[in-house]
């Protein structure tokens, strides 16, 4: 099972961090496992690609990653913003299972209008809901930890143009 960061490193940052799991929850490599699926839902929008192409199991380490659209990272290097994230997200998973997953649509089941007795209630229709549109972002502190990996190509640093 291939996940970023240690059991060991996990344990020391929940204890830096001053978190607790509850008694009941899954090994920390399972925990690590599903906070690096989530990180790595991230994937399409960062710069660079995978060093060892399709069979690498993680989307780390990267070959062409750029921070903040100017630092190099070096192709055999893990971030540790990319391990802390993966904490963080195991940390969410083990406190509120399930979480990670997000919300699961079925297309065609979404409510457009509902009648009720005389009561009648419509909803804003934001779309089709497609499976794979990206991940649900859950968190904000993982969204900034991630966030410094994704550049425009086309215009710049995208996201300081927005304040980030």
């Amino acid at each position: 099972m291939a996940a970023y960061g240690t059991d060991d490193g996990f344990t020391t940052w929940l204890a830096e961090q001053g978190y607790t799991l509850p008694d009941d929850v899954p090994a920390p490599a399972v925990l690590r496992a599903r906070g690096s699926a989530y990180v790595d839902g991230y994937e399409p929008y960062w710069t660079g690609v995978r060093t060892d192409g399709a069979l690498q199991e993680l989307a780390w380490p990267r070959t062409g990653a750029r921070m903040n659209c100017t630092l190099a990272v070096p192709d055999d290097v893990i971030p540790p913003s990319i391990v802390t994230a993966t904490y963080r997200a195991a940390w969410l998973e083990g406190s509120t299972p399930g979480v990670l997953a997000g919300p699961v649509v079925t297309s065609g089941t979404r409510v457009k209008r509902q009648r009720v007795d005389v009561i009648e209630r419509e909803f804003f229709d934001d779309g089709k809901a497609e499976v794979g549109s990206g991940p649900s972002f859950i968190d904000s502190i993982i969204d900034g930890l991630l966030s410094q990996f994704i550049c425009e190509d086309k215009n710049g640093a995208f996201l300081w143009s927005l304040g980030c």
